[in-house]
């Protein structure tokens, strides 16, 4: 447990909770360090990383006293878009766990994760020019290729707030489920990209989101050395020999 997270390691993923409960999980400079720690572990040691929040809240959003005290500066440091970013290159896929409020960097931390698993109470939005500012960490541009354009507008630029039943719709959220189930769901999640060969599903994820003029070039790199795996190697024979056996 650090200051703004409780961290729970195991050996294919790992469990982090933002536990700032009296401020609604809000997303301040400590616990934007204690991510940067987390994403460095994963980058050394890839798991699958599944994001919850303490108290019934997935976070609120960025913390308000100190975002008001922040300058231009600080806006051209990234703070919380480097963080999101990182996140999102992670080599093993990421699950956000939203109860409750995922709003302003709440949110935009959820868009950044590849997987999202809500429950009936969750709310998700970007009220940010409510507040004289804009979704400046991922959420101008990652929500339209999430949502499109026209739900995506409305959300940045009136004020709308998703409630799970819409967020499901749009495929926003993956899945809903009741909040005693939300983390057994994560893992059910994380269960089955466990199953699959893991360099396959890191070398996906990072051809999955490479530029469209990398492509497909970067396709036949990562084909070539899965190629030579062992992995590959064992699977596509145990294939095989399951369907001899079915003859």
């Amino acid at each position: 447990m650090t200051d703004t997270l409780v961290v729970e390691e195991s050996v294919d993923r790992v469990v982090v909770t933002l536990s700032r409960p009296d401020v609604r999980n809000a997303i301040d400079q400590q616990m934007v360090t204690e991510l940067h720690q987390v994403c460095a572990e994963l980058e050394a040691d890839p798991r699958i990383l599944l994001l919850t929040g303490s108290g019934g809240t997935f976070a609120a959003g960025a913390d308000i006293a100190q975002l008001r005290e922040r300058r231009r500066d600080d806006a051209l440091r990234g703070i919380n878009s480097g963080l999101f970013d990182r996140i999102r290159r992670l080599p093993m896929p990421t699950i956000a766990l939203v109860e409750g409020y995922a709003l302003g960097g709440g949110a935009e931390l959820a868009y950044a994760c590849d997987f999202r698993v809500g429950t009936p109470t969750a709310r998700i939005g970007n009220p940010e020019p409510g507040l004289g500012i804009l979704a400046a960490a991922g959420g101008t541009w990652r929500l339209v290729e999430l949502v499109g354009e026209p739900v995506a507008k409305e959300i940045l630029l009136a004020g709308r707030v998703l409630d799970a039943d819409e967020a499901h719709a749009l495929r926003l959220l993956n899945e809903v489920v009741e909040p005693d189930d939300l983390l057994a769901a994560g893992h059910r999640w994380a269960d089955r990209i466990a199953k699959q060969a893991p360099l396959a599903v890191r070398l996906t994820k990072s051809v999955f989101h490479a530029p469209r003029e990398a492509h497909p070039v970067i396709d036949d790199l990562a084909q070539a050395v899965l190629f030579e795996t062992t992995d590959k190697h064992d699977r596509m024979t145990a294939f095989l020999e399951r369907r001899k056996e079915k003859k």
